[in-house]
């Protein structure tokens, strides 16, 4: 990050009054203070709970030139676009608007604010999803498919083993765009594309895990061992 920047940034947030009003827990989330560079990001604060492993955080992007809050569900990062403001006054808010609730939404799950799109597919209802056993090759079931996560780019995570000890899981996205299941594996956090698991119906994708989820999580999980040593 240019030095310049970082002086922009340090003297937006200075005096920046709701930065010292912010609490130290807001519903369930503990408050961080960041405040430090990473590349092109300066992080500002905060709030996680770690026993979910959750987080909302706030930063300034220079590549954008915005601020801009990010989520962590998992090892799953994305932005948030209702906070995503052209300078801190404006960003200020857009968190006074949305980030407590944003938090609760983290934490809870409500079946109304899942696409018309999902809910015709019957992912919810999926009999196989319900089957999933709760851990797998070490893995833990981090999201099942009757609770759907919606990120971003028409995308919802409707399954998700996590081994959150390697930082590493295997995550099998709908995307309402395409009309198409596809999964993604991450290792040490590094995502690795895998088209095995690629359908446009459950009934394949069903067929698919069955016979391929087994050996894909051990696959990852020789894969962040052999990194590891």
């Amino acid at each position: 990050m240019k030095e310049e920047t970082i002086q922009q940034v340090e003297t937006d947030v200075c005096d920046w009054v709701y930065l010292k009003r912010l609490p130290p827990m807001l519903e369930g989330f503990s408050y961080r203070r960041d405040m430090h560079v990473e590349e092109d990001i300066y992080a500002l604060f905060s709030y996680e709970n770690n026993a979910m492993h959750r987080a909302a955080s706030a930063y300034y992007h220079e590549e954008t030139k915005e601020y801009k809050l990010s989520v962590q569900i998992g090892l799953t990062n994305f932005c948030r676009i209702e906070f995503i403001a052209p300078n801190i006054a404006a960003f200020e808010k857009r968190l006074d608007e949305h980030l407590r609730k944003l938090l609760v939404e983290l934490v809870t799950f409500d079946p109304k604010t899942i696409s018309s799109i999902v809910c015709k597919k019957k992912i919810m209802e999926w009999e196989y999803g319900k089957s999933l056993p709760t851990e797998l090759e070490g893995f833990e079931l981090f999201i099942a498919p009757e609770k759907p996560l919606k990120i971003t780019n028409g995308s919802y995570i409707i399954l998700d083993y996590s081994d959150f000890s390697i930082a590493s899981n295997f995550v099998i996205y709908y995307n309402i765009f395409r009309d198409e299941f596809f999964g993604e594996g991450r290792v040490h956090g590094i995502p690795e594309i895998n088209y095995l698991f690629d359908s446009h119906d459950l009934a394949g994708l069903a067929t698919k895990l069955e016979h391929h989820l087994a050996a894909r999580l051990q696959d990852i999980r020789q894969k962040a061992t052999e990194q590891q040593g």
